[in-house]
């Protein structure tokens, strides 16, 4: 299967250089050098993922993000030359899947790439046995990649049901943010505390959580995360 990716950069050579490796890997890709252009074919296409540069001379790419968040659940990932932890808890705050940042090796960006994808495709396959967690209000169906509390539907990332699916899953049991991080974003665990941290207050926030006390996810101090 061809995936469709999404390509904004205003920087002609990384542009060009992203769009090269992944047609090596035979994905579709839809190249924007200014983000008008490229929120036009968002409005028209459905993606199954998009590479987002940050600094762009008209509408910047958290902008970008926010207004992909809106309709659409595919992943995202930005790309930047930011290295600032503000800037890239911004961009998990609105509901990026990844952050990279610029000199990039193009090798690990269609290695995220492919993480990204092998991800957000697998919700949408159909399984055998049924896969629901029912408790206090909250159903999490791993069948059909719906979440609903008290009936009513919770619009969830794949990477934020793909860590509230893990977490109901080890119910009762704390889970250290290195445990989540390699289990659902399948990587090795390198310092990445804040990306699991950002994913989890905006999770707590689609659940209506009270910050200082929680009902669903609970922080065990210097340990993890746990669903009681």
């Amino acid at each position: 299967m061809k995936y469709d990716i999404l390509v904004l950069d205003d920087e002609k050579e990384i542009a060009d250089l992203v769009e090269l490796y992944l047609k090596n890997e035979n994905y579709n890709i839809h190249k924007f050098y200014n983000s008008k252009e490229a929120l036009k074919c968002i409005k028209e296409h459905n993606f199954d993922l998009a590479i987002l540069d940050v600094m762009l001379p008209d509408i910047d790419g958290f902008s970008i993000c926010n207004i992909i968040r809106e309709n659409h659940n595919y992943p995202i990932i930005m790309l930047t030359a930011k290295v600032d932890d503000i800037s890239k808890i911004q961009g998990l705050s609105i509901g990026a899947d990844d952050y990279i940042t610029k000199p990039f090796n193009p090798l690990e960006l269609v290695a995220r790439v492919k993480s990204a994808l092998r991800r957000y495709h697998s919700y949408n396959k159909e399984k055998e046995d049924a896969d629901v967690i029912e408790f206090l209000g909250l159903s999490v169906n791993n069948r059909n990649h719906k979440c609903t509390l008290y009936n009513e539907e919770i619009n969830l990332t794949p990477m934020e049901f793909s860590i509230l699916w893990y977490l109901c899953k080890n119910r009762g049991k704390v889970v250290s943010s290195e445990e989540l991080f390699c289990n659902v974003w399948g990587e090795k665990y390198l310092d990445c505390n804040n990306t699991v941290m950002v994913h989890i207050k905006r999770l707590r926030e689609k659940l209506h959580e009270k910050p200082k006390n929680p009902k669903f996810i609970k922080t065990v101090w210097g340990v993890g995360y746990e669903i009681e």
